[in-house]
C-alpha cells in the first residue's frame, strides 16, 4: 500500500434506515470538532433538521437520501466522511459512493441486528474488499445480548468479529462501557440524559478494585464472565485481516449518548487504510503516481437553490491538485480548468487551494461533467466501475401545464446527471419515461420538480416494468430487432438503445428468441460503453 499521502481517512458509514448513521455522523462531527452542535433526527422543529441532512425531503422525514460529504480535521488527520443514503431506494446512489472510499462503518441496532439493507451495503463493500469497523448502536435501550449480535455478524457475513469493547449491561441495567484494548471504564453522566460526558476511569483489569467502585457487583460479576468468555470465542484484532476485509473490529455504543465515538474515531485513525489503489484502464491508479488522477461519483445539482448550480463531486486518487489545473476529461479528450474546487461540511463550503489522494473536492460546472468521469493529467487514463443499474419501476412524466415540455426536459436531464433517476425517450409517442430503482426516487423527483424546478408534474403508469441496454455485433440484427419492438423500443439520454419490458419474465423469453442481441442490466458510465 502506498504510503504517500497516510494522512487521509475516507470512509463512509453504513446502514439500515434508522440504525442511527446520521445521528452517528453528526456526533463524528461534532467529536472531529468539526461542528459543535448536533441536529436530533427525533428532535422537534428546527432542532430536528439533522446539520448533515440538507434536502427538503430529507429534513421532513429524518433519513438520508443523497450523499453528502463532511471533511474535517482531528488529529493531525484530514477525515473525509461520505453519508450515504440509508434508504433502500437508494442503492444505485451508494453503490457509487463506496467506489470512492477507502473503508467504511456498518452501523447495527443493538435491538434488531443486521437489517435487510445493511446486508445488502455489506455485500457492495464485500465487492470491493473496503474494510469494515462495525458499530452496534443504541446498547443504553433494551436490545439483542451482545454475544448473538457478534454471532451474527460472524455467521450472516462470514466475517471474523473482534470485540474492542464491552457494554456493562443494556437498557435498564447499561452502567458503563467497558475498553478491553486500553482498561477502562466509561459511565453515563449523573444527570437525567444518562450522556457520556467523557470520564474514562483507567484502570488495571478486571480484577482492579478501581472498576469495582465503578460500577456495581451484579454489573461486574456479569461483565468479568462475558468478557472472558468473548476472549475465548472471538479472534484478535489483527491489521492485516481488517484491511483485506476478513475481520471486523466491534465498537459497542451509543451514538445518541456519544459512547463510543471518540473510540471509533481513534479506530479510523490508528487502523483504517489510507488512499488505496483504484482499478482503472489500462492498469490501476496508485495513490503515488505524480499525475493527478480522479473520478466524478456523484453529480448534485441545486445545492444552494438560488445560485442553481451543479456540483460534481470528484475523488482524488493520484498526484497533488492544485487549485487552477487543467485536466483532461476521459473519453472526450477535452481540457477542463478548474478554478472553484470545494471542501465541504455539510451545506457549508469553502475553496479547496490543493488536494491530496483520498480527498473530495466539489467542482462546479454547467453540465458537462457526468456521474463515471475520469479526470487526469493523463490522456491514456480511464477509472473504471461505476455501473448504471436497471430500473425496477418506469413511469410516464406528464405536465399539468404542457407549455413547461422545455423546463421539464431540463429538470429531468439534471436529475439524471446526479443518477437519481434515468430518463428514456420512446420510438412511440411523446411522453419521456423515468425510471427508478425505488419508490421513494419517486417522491423525491416529483417533490424537487416542485421545489426547485416550479415544474408542476405528476407520475402515470407505464406498459412497461422494467428495461434493459441492447447491443450486438451486428448492426442490422440491433436495427431489425428496434424495427420489429419499435412499441418497446427507446434511447436513454446518451442515446443508447433499450428495450423496455412488460416484466422480468418478457425479458427472459425475449433475451431466449434472440440470441443475437445482448441485453444487460448495467451499463457501464465510461465511454458509453455496455457492460457485458
Amino acid at each position: 500500500m502506498s504510503q504517500t499521502h497516510p494522512d487521509r481517512r475516507t470512509f463512509a458509514i453504513i446502514s439500515h434506515p434508522d440504525a442511527g448513521k446520521t445521528t452517528l455522523t453528526e456526533k463524528l462531527l461534532v467529536a472531529g470538532g468539526a461542528i459543535h452542535i448536533a441536529g436530533e433526527v427525533k428532535a422537534r422543529g428546527a432542532a430536528r433538521r439533522a446539520r448533515s441532512d440538507w434536502m427538503k425531503i430529507e429534513q421532513q422525514r429524518g433519513i438520508s437520501v443523497t450523499s453528502s460529504v463532511m471533511t474535517f480535521e482531528h488529529a493531525g488527520l484530514v477525515f473525509n466522511l461520505l453519508d450515504t443514503p440509508g434508504h433502500e431506494d437508494f442503492s444505485e446512489d451508494t453503490y457509487r459512493t463506496l467506489t470512492a472510499v477507502d473503508s467504511a462503518v456498518m452501523v447495527i441496532d443493538a435491538a434488531k441486528g443486521i437489517e435487510p439493507q445493511t446486508l445488502k451495503l455489506f455485500e457492495v463493500c464485500r465487492l470491493r474488499s473496503v474494510p469494515i469497523i462495525t458499530f452496534i448502536n443504541k446498547v443504553d435501550r433494551e436490545g439483542l445480548p451482545p454475544f448473538e449480535l457478534l454471532d451474527e455478524v460472524a455467521d450472516r457475513l462470514a466475517l471474523d468479529v473482534c470485540p474492542m469493547n464491552w457494554p456493562a449491561g443494556m437498557g435498564g441495567q447499561f452502567e458503563g462501557i467497558y475498553d478491553l484494548v486500553d482498561p477502562a471504564i466509561m459511565k453515563p453522566g449523573g444527570d437525567a440524559s444518562r450522556m457520556y460526558e467523557g470520564h474514562r476511569a483507567k484502570v488495571a483489569g478486571l480484577g482492579d478494585p478501581a472498576l469495582a467502585a465503578e460500577i456495581s457487583a451484579d454489573a461486574l460479576a456479569h461483565l468479568k464472565e462475558e468478557t472472558e468468555l468473548a476472549s475465548a470465542c472471538y479472534a484478535d484484532f489483527d491489521a492485516a485481516a481488517y484491511r483485506n476485509g476478513d475481520l471486523t473490529p466491534v465498537y459497542f455504543g451509543s451514538a445518541l449518548k456519544e459512547f463510543g465515538v471518540i473510540d471509533l474515531l481513534a479506530a479510523l485513525a490508528n487502523h483504517a487504510p489510507g488512499p488505496q489503489p483504484q482499478p482503472a484502464e489500462p492498469a490501476p491508479v496508485d495513490p503515488a503516481d505524480a499525475a493527478v488522477t480522479g473520478f466524478v461519483f456523484k453529480v448534485q445539482a441545486n445545492m444552494n437553490p438560488a445560485h442553481r448550480d451543479r456540483i460534481a463531486f470528484m475523488r482524488l486518487c493520484s498526484g497533488k491538485f492544485e487549485r487552477g489545473m487543467r485536466l483532461m476529461q476521459g473519453g472526450t479528450g477535452k481540457a477542463i480548468a478548474i478554478s472553484r474546487p470545494m471542501l465541504f461540511l455539510a451545506q457549508d463550503r469553502e475553496m479547496a487551494e490543493e488536494a491530496f489522494p483520498g480527498d473530495i473536492i466539489g467542482i462546479p460546472n454547467h453540465g458537462t461533467l457526468r456521474v463515471g468521469d475520469t479526470l487526469s493529467e493523463r490522456t491514456d487514463i480511464t477509472i473504471t466501475g461505476l455501473p448504471n443499474f436497471a430500473p425496477e419501476l418506469l413511469r410516464r412524466v406528464a405536465l399539468v401545464d404542457p407549455t413547461q415540455t422545455k423546463k421539464l426536459r431540463k429538470a429531468l436531464d439534471d436529475m439524471a446527471e446526479e443518477g437519481i433517476i434515468q430518463v428514456f425517450y420512446p420510438e412511440i409517442g411523446a411522453n419521456m419515461i423515468v425510471g427508478v430503482v425505488g419508490q421513494l426516487q419517486l417522491e423525491v423527483l416529483i417533490s424537487r420538480l416542485d421545489a426547485e424546478y416550479k415544474v408542476e408534474a405528476k407520475l402515470e403508469q407505464s406498459p412497461w416494468e422494467t428495461a434493459r441496454w441492447i447491443a450486438s455485433d451486428d448492426p442490422a440484427k440491433l436495427k431489425a430487432f428496434q424495427s420489429e419492438h419499435r412499441g418497446a423500443s427507446a434511447t436513454d439520454r446518451d442515446g443508447a438503445p433499450v428495450f423496455m419490458a412488460k416484466d422480468g419474465w418478457e425479458v427472459g423469453y425475449i433475451t431466449q428468441r434472440n440470441p443475437d442481441i445482448r441485453f444487460t442490466a448495467t451499463k457501464e458510465r465510461r465511454l458509453g460503453a455496455l457492460a457485458e
